[in-house]
């Protein structure tokens, strides 16, 4: 399974969500989604803005897990 590891990332780039949510274009209940790994897909245009608006790298925020982990 892929895991987001948002929050991570906000907490070290310290960052809130409303301020990404902004910087990134979308709404605070999406990012909130996303952060919280309730969601099944995500565009590559919010994973492309959302690795400029953090300074990182796609690997960063995805994480693969197996599932029974």
């Amino acid at each position: 399974m892929i895991v987001l590891r948002l929050d991570r990332l906000m907490v070290e780039k310290k960052i809130s969500l409303q301020d990404l949510a902004d910087r990134v274009g979308i709404t605070q209940a999406n990012l909130s989604k996303i952060k919280n790994n309730k969601v099944n897909a995500i565009r590559f245009s919010t994973l492309n803005k959302l690795c400029e608006v953090l300074d990182c790298q796609p690997g960063d925020l995805l994480e693969y897990r197996l599932e029974d982990e």
